[in-house]
Formats: structure tokens, C-alpha cells, sequence
């Protein structure tokens, strides 16, 4: 065979062979995660002061707490949580602007809140929000940032603080104070790129649509950011579960619940599962290369180390892979969170945590990176990635956030 032509065979052949054995040129690429607890701008902090300052409201709570151990709050309870939230609608104008401003009891000064809740002390901890984003920039390195709790655009540019005109910016929709968004370094995606919510993981509280639906809370939506990098796409979920089910085991007080436990809030986790497996499911198809990242609101690490066989993921015992029943109000066999969604197809691992920094407090265990098996195959290094302490002052009043940002660099 003359050389011309051993030259073509080879070429064909290689281009048979699947992506993941290719030779493929990667690069470096720093991703952060980072709950902003409540980020907004000052202007929606004097309208949250403005309504939770108003008479009738008075700093109340409009959750109904439900007492830790108990699977439902009392009905005094509920009682007491719709009073204030029928007072934080007349006070905010309708429910739809209600929804629109923090919570009362937001920002964690539960005592004295009408003293401490200024602009001066909001000040500080957007100052404090700003100097962690640029000190993820400028000396962590990171390109893309997966951000929670955050209000809108101008907040997000507002953290970017002096690199805002160096990265590209994206929010999902929402109906309520809190939402998912994305920064992305302007120079990473050789091609044209997609940023598209998904409404789907906002489910509402009320199990069924027609139950109260004039004055139903929804979660927070998912967003996906597709790039290209080195001629191939990567896509990026960005996802903020429902909170108050983290634990598989009971620890610090928090006790330990599978994900078919009738408490409250893991109902409405769990009714998030399948649409958060489908999603997943539908994007590897397109996208093989992907990265879900987020606030998972789960130990989805400690749910990895439990002895978990196949037929105990789910509560009838059937195969993780297959279709998975949803009963009446949407819930789903699944007890487990992370064997339920990383069943194989697609095979996904979780990128470990390996360090965190000195200063480092608020929660833990909450804030998770997960890569696709593409992505690990062609990452020549061990995985691993950090908790980044936030920038705070002294006796600060406000809280810059109760999350560390949660950084690791992976090869695209």
C-alpha cells in the first residue's frame, strides 16, 4: 500500500473509533459553585426593609416551621405562617410582588432585625460578595461560575465587580426572589453558545395545581450553559434543590431520612428526582460531555459511601435504570438521591472534595460537583476540588454568605 494511501486507511480508521479513545486536544478550565444566600441588589434589600418593617408584618416568618423531629408543622403553625403571609401580601401589594422580596427572616438577624437589617451592614456583605468572586477570578483561576440564591443579572454583574466586562452573564426566569445563573469567561466557548432554563424542577409545593394555586410557593428552576470547547460541547446543569432533607444519616442534631420519608420537605425533593433524572438523561444524549453542579441540598457524597445494592435504591425493589412510578402527588420509589439519578445510564462520578480552606464555615456537604464519564476518561489527573473561605469583615452583621464557594478545574 503506497503511503498516500496507508495515510487515508488510518484516517478513516480513526475516525471510527469512539470519541473517548480519539486523541482529543483538552485545556484547563476552573468551575466554581457558589449560594449567594439571598444575593441582591441594594435596591431590592431597602424593598425587602420597606415591607418586612411594615406594620402587620414585623420581621415575621411566612415558613411554617415544622419542629425538628416532627414530620409536618402543627396546624397553630400553619395558622400562624399564613397570618404573616397574608400580612406580607397586603404589605408588598399582591402575591406575585411578595414573592419578588426576600423572606423576613433572610438575612439571619432573627434579634433587633429592624437595627440591624441597613444599607450599610447589606453594603458590606455585597462587598464581601464582590471580593470572594474576584479572588475566584483573579487568583483561583475560575472561568465558569455556577451561582444560587441570586436575584437577577445586576446583581451577578455586580459581584463580578472588575472582571464584569470579561465574562458573559445568564439567569434563569423566575417567579421568586431566588434563582440559578451562570458567568462564563467571554474567551472559553469557541462557537456559539445556548443558556436554557428549565421551569420543570420549579415545582410548586402544593403537590396538586389545583390546591391553593393562587398563593404557590415554587423552588427554584434549573439552567443549563452549552459552550464549545476545543471543537466539541460541553454542557453545564445548573441546579439549586429543595432544602431540609440533606441527611442520609442523622448527624448534628439533623436526623437521617431516605428520600421516601413522608417529612415535608423530602416529598418535595423526592418529586423533584424524576425530572431531574430526565433532564439529565436528555442532555447526555445530546451532549455526552456535561457537568451537573449546584446546591444539591443533599449529602450526595454520603449517600455514595452507604452499602447500597441495586434493589434497594428504590422502595419496590426495581431497577434504578428503568421507568420509575410516580404515585398521586408526583413522588417517586427512589430512597436514594444520588443511585437514583448516577444509575449508568449515563455513568456519572462526583468529584470529590480534597481540601478546604482555613475560615471556611456555613454548610456543608450541600454544594456538589458531578462530571460525565467523557469528561473523567479525559481527565488525565486525580479529581478533586476545594471549599474557597467567602471575603468578611469582623463582627459583620450580615452574613457575606453561609456557603463556601466550592472550586475544581477540570480538563475540557
Amino acid at each position: 500500500m503506497s503511503l498516500p494511501r496507508l495515510i487515508s486507511f488510518l484516517a478513516i480508521l480513526l475516525a471510527l473509533l469512539p470519541a473517548s479513545v480519539q486523541s482529543k486536544e483538552t485545556s484547563p478550565i476552573g468551575i466554581a459553585v457558589f449560594n449567594m444566600a439571598w444575593a441582591g441588589t441594594i435596591d431590592n434589600f431597602k424593598r425587602h426593609v420597606e415591607v418586612c418593617s411594615a406594620a402587620g408584618v414585623n420581621w415575621c416568618d411566612t415558613r411554617a416551621r415544622i419542629s425538628r423531629g416532627a414530620q409536618n408543622a402543627t396546624p397553630e403553625e400553619e395558622a400562624r405562617a399564613r397570618r404573616c403571609l397574608d400580612a406580607t401580601i397586603a404589605a408588598a401589594g399582591s402575591f406575585d410582588e411578595a414573592m419578588m422580596i426576600a423572606p423576613c427572616n433572610a438575612y439571619g438577624t432573627r434579634k433587633n432585625p429592624g437595627r440591624v437589617e441597613t444599607e450599610e451592614n447589606y453594603n458590606v456583605k455585597l462587598d464581601g460578595l464582590r471580593a470572594t468572586v474576584e479572588n475566584l477570578i483573579q487568583n483561583k483561576k475560575m472561568r465558569i461560575i455556577a451561582f444560587q440564591e441570586v436575584k437577577s443579572q445586576e446583581i451577578i454583574e455586580h459581584v463580578l465587580g472588575k472582571f464584569v466586562e470579561q465574562f458573559n452573564v445568564c439567569v434563569a426566569p423566575h417567579t421568586t426572589f431566588q434563582t440559578v445563573a451562570f458567568a462564563w469567561d467571554k474567551t472559553i466557548s469557541s462557537g456559539a453558545y445556548g443558556c436554557v432554563p428549565n421551569p420543570d424542577l420549579a415545582i410548586s409545593e402544593q403537590p396538586k395545581d389545583d390546591e391553593d394555586e393562587a398563593f404557590s410557593h415554587r423552588v427554584r428552576p434549573g439552567l443549563s450553559l452549552e459552550l464549545v470547547v476545543n471543537g466539541s460541547p460541553v454542557t453545564f446543569l445548573n441546579i439549586h434543590l429543595k432544602s431540609g432533607c440533606a441527611n442520609l444519616k442523622t448527624s448534628g442534631g439533623f436526623p437521617g431520612r431516605k428520600m421516601t420519608d413522608p417529612h415535608a420537605n423530602c416529598i418535595m425533593l423526592n418529586r423533584q428526582i424524576p425530572i431531574l433524572e430526565d433532564w439529565v438523561d436528555y442532555v447526555a444524549r445530546e451532549s455526552p460531555r456535561f457537568v451537573l453542579l449546584g446546591d444539591f441540598n443533599r449529602r450526595i457524597d454520603e449517600e455514595a459511601k452507604a452499602a447500597v445494592t441495586e434493589t434497594e435504591v428504590r422502595a419496590d425493589g426495581t431497577d434504578p435504570s428503568g421507568p420509575n412510578t410516580k404515585d398521586e402527588l408526583g413522588r417517586v420509589k427512589s430512597n436514594y438521591l444520588w443511585q437514583e439519578i448516577a444509575d449508568g445510564a449515563p455513568l456519572m462520578h462526583q468529584v470529590p472534595l480534597t481540601s478546604t480552606e482555613r475560615g471556611c464555615t456555613g454548610f456543608t456537604g450541600l454544594d456538589h460537583i458531578v462530571i460525565s464519564d467523557p469528561i473523567k476518561l479525559a481527565h488525565a489527573g486525580v479529581l478533586e476540588s476545594g471549599k474557597i473561605a467567602v471575603v468578611k469583615r469582623k463582627r459583620q452583621h450580615i452574613a457575606t454568605s453561609d456557603h463556601c464557594p466550592r472550586i475544581t478545574i477540570l480538563e475540557l
